[in-house]
């Protein structure tokens, strides 16, 4: 597979959340996926892509067989959705939780596993963090074409971050080597400080999300 350009990792990345959080409204139409590329929740960067630029980058993914024009019949409307992965000639063969957790890398960057458990609960189940970084190594240890990499603890940071790798070598960021040796009071140790990030971003998540509700409700009353 081909370097992939961000543009084209955001449509994949919203089609691949559209496709499990809203399955009535998918696939998408050209102007709902640029809406879902420019969100402001959920994503990092936040975006301000045009029509025509989401429609360049959709036709480069077609040319690459990872997106298809799902149009029928006389619809005036093309719609379109992936093939990213799971489909019955390609070769990129994801569990739910793996293509989660890449859903979220390419929507907004890479993530630490308290982050990502966080952020993956309406397109999958995790039951801990331990579970997160699992599926994590695993995705970080296919020696033959690794999709995420665990990048070096940033300077104040409780947990190390991963990224995927479907843009390149990710910069400015150091990759460290996935396999980890605990001593069993440094396991638990690690393991409160996890809860407490989990319960902090937890937190925040809601906080935003009863932000945007007010902000909707605000509009609709306006």
């Amino acid at each position: 597979m081909r370097i992939i350009t961000q543009a084209e990792i955001r449509i994949i990345g919203c089609l691949i959340e559209k496709e499990i959080t809203t399955p009535e409204q998918y696939p998408l139409t050209l102007n709902a996926l640029t809406t879902a590329c420019n969100q402001k929740s959920n994503r990092d960067p936040v975006t301000s892509m045009t029509d025509s630029e989401v429609l360049d980058a959709v036709n480069s993914l077609i040319n690459d067989r990872l997106v298809t024009d799902e149009t029928r019949g006389n619809a005036r409307v093309a719609k379109y959705q992936h093939r990213f992965c799971n489909t019955e000639f390609g070769s990129l063969q994801l569990s739910k939780q793996e293509i989660a957790i890449l859903c979220v890398l390419f929507l907004r960057g890479p993530q630490t596993p308290g982050e990502l458990r966080t952020r993956t609960q309406r397109l999958c189940d995790f039951d801990n963090v331990a579970q997160v970084e699992s599926v994590l190594n695993k995705l970080c240890s296919e020696e033959a074409s690794p999709k995420v990499v665990k990048l070096e603890k940033e300077p104040g940071k409780r947990e190390a971050r991963y990224g995927h790798l479907f843009c390149g070598e990710i910069e400015d960021s150091v990759a460290v080597n996935h396999t980890h040796t605990h001593t069993h009071s440094e396991q638990t140790s690690n393991d409160n400080t996890q809860r407490m990030d989990e319960l902090e971003q937890e937190v925040a998540l809601l906080r935003a999300e009863v932000a945007e509700l007010k902000q909707l409700i605000n509009d609709v009353l306006a």
